[in-house]
């Protein structure tokens, strides 16, 4: 499958970063049988601009790791469009620090994020202990194909 991964950021973050979050998205697209052609936005950020997303779209006043903004359905007589995912919005001073924590490396918390997020924009979810169970092992099994062993999102992950 091909999809169109677009990462941006707001800072300059070293390369294996945006290039581990394309790869990340990709494996999780194909994971899940998304469209050919799919498309979405990762944007690599830090902690001040993922707080102030989450305030503006969640009315959440705290940073957090990783947002994902599903694009919605498309509109009628759409069908010949690229299907659009929707963004991603990934802190990376959290994902370091997270990393750090958990006794792994960044670029592996930056794909976990990732994944998670494209997860989310696929309609997945972690509120009720059988979405969690699912979504969980979805990322386990995409990460394991990124070669990455088993870690876990951090759930507590933001400054409040």
């Amino acid at each position: 499958m091909s999809y169109i991964v677009d990462v941006q950021s707001t800072r300059r973050y070293p390369l294996p970063f945006a290039r581990a979050v394309a790869a990340a998205a990709n494996e999780a697209m194909t994971f899940e049988s998304v469209s050919n052609g799919a498309a979405v936005t990762l944007l690599l950020t830090d902690e001040e601009y993922i707080r102030e997303l989450n305030r503006q779209f969640r009315d959440e006043d705290y940073s957090t790791d990783v947002l994902s903004f599903p694009a919605g359905e498309p509109m009628p007589g759409d069908e010949n469009l690229l299907e659009y995912l929707g963004d991603i919005a990934i802190s990376v001073p959290i994902a370091e620090r997270q990393a750090a924590g958990k006794g792994h490396d960044t670029v592996s918390e930056l794909q976990l994020l990732a994944v998670h997020g494209i997860l989310h924009l696929l309609g997945y979810d972690h509120l009720d202990p059988a979405e969690k169970k699912t979504m969980w092992e979805k990322q386990a099994l995409i990460l394991k194909k990124l070669g990455i062993g088993e870690i876990q999102p951090t759930e507590d992950n933001h400054d409040e």
